[in-house]
């Protein structure tokens, strides 16, 4: 099966923008809006799993309170981006 880009960025716009809360929906759609079209395949793997993330884990993330427990280079990348990304 071949890689959808289209389909997949769609897919991770409809989870950042749906989350539970209207103050996480807002925050993680309009970061994911600054930085999908400058992602590669690979990158877009990682914010999925990012988007994927407990509100929980995401707020104390963007409060830098919990990104030592992650070894993955490209997700603290990721990670950084959230933490300075002002609404």
């Amino acid at each position: 099966m071949s890689f959808n880009r289209e389909l997949f960025k769609n897919k991770i716009l409809y989870r950042a923008s749906y989350r539970g809360t209207k103050e996480m929906d807002k925050l993680m759609q309009g970061f994911v809006r600054s930085i999908i079209d400058k992602l590669d395949e690979n990158d877009l793997e990682v914010l999925n799993e990012f988007v994927n993330m407990d509100d929980q884990l995401l707020m104390s993330i963007k409060k830098k309170e919990s990104e030592d427990k992650i070894n993955n280079p490209k997700m603290l990348n990721l990670i950084k981006n959230f933490q300075e990304f002002k609404m």
